[in-house]
């Protein structure tokens, strides 16, 4: 089969856009092969679960079923950090997935370091993967672990940073792409707040006297989010909105 007559099947599946993302880095596509990509473009499947890569801060990062693929709205996670040029931090990030969030800072960030939690093994060896691709062994480990455990570590670290699980159990804004990602790196208790109850609590744990903490949020969670912190210690530093203009990253220090 030419590349011609895949991206026809392709293009059928009514979105032009993903057939020529698809056939720019799947360039050898049998007919099978092609009809089956074609079935799952119109079912909702991602082109990054079909490719297996998304490109995030400027980095090509590898993503599978097994992890949310990096998101656009997550880059202002970054900036918020390299905002405050820290100086050769120690990082913790909590819910790694393909590791995007630690790989972007210790590639941004002069002399970072840090350790990558989550408490999927598949999840786990992605962002392994994905450390290997970027050449930074180095300076990130990974390593298992549950944010609601306060026990995950004995170290302290200048800065912490999570994009946990925000999304209501029901919630009908959930796109159908998103029915694609892990259903344990989406959807949280309590109205999609329990996971910033359990590292508001267990956070202080783990975070230097001088650090601070970086999480996402969903888009009206602002205001209960500060009160989680608050009531667990925490002082608002700030908030960062993303290019859409909703607030999606909230700072906070002990």
């Amino acid at each position: 089969m030419t590349i011609n007559q895949a991206f026809e099947i392709l293009k059928k599946s009514g979105d032009i856009h993903a057939a020529k993302i698809i056939i720019e880095n799947m360039p050898k596509i049998g007919w099978l092969r092609a009809h089956y990509i074609a079935h799952k473009l119109r079912t909702g499947t991602p082109v990054a679960k079909i490719i297996h890569q998304k490109w995030f801060y400027g980095l090509r990062f590898y993503t599978n079923k097994h992890t949310l693929d990096p998101r656009p709205d997550t880059e202002t996670l970054i900036e918020s950090v390299i905002y405050d040029k820290p100086k050769s931090p120690k990082i913790l990030d909590l819910g790694t997935g393909t590791g995007c969030i630690i790989i972007s800072l210790v590639k941004n960030i002069p002399s970072a370091t840090g350790i990558g939690v989550d408490i999927s093994w598949r999840a786990r060896q992605v962002a392994k993967k994905n450390i290997k691709i970027h050449n930074v062994q180095n300076q990130i480990k990974i390593k298992s672990g549950n944010f609601a455990n306060k026990n995950l570590t004995n170290e302290k670290f200048d800065i912490v940073v999570s994009n946990p699980p925000y999304i209501a159990h029901n919630d009908p804004r959930v796109d159908i792409g998103a029915k694609h990602d892990p259903k344990i790196a989406l959807y949280a208790k309590h109205n999609g707040l329990d996971a910033y109850e359990q590292i508001a609590k267990n956070a202080k744990h783990w975070i230097a006297n001088d650090g601070r903490i970086y999480v996402e949020i969903g888009s009206g969670q602002e205001k209960d989010i500060r009160k989680i912190f608050k009531k667990n210690g925490w002082q608002y530093v700030r908030s960062n909105k993303d290019l859409t203009g909703i607030v999606r990253v909230l700072v906070f220090k002990i």
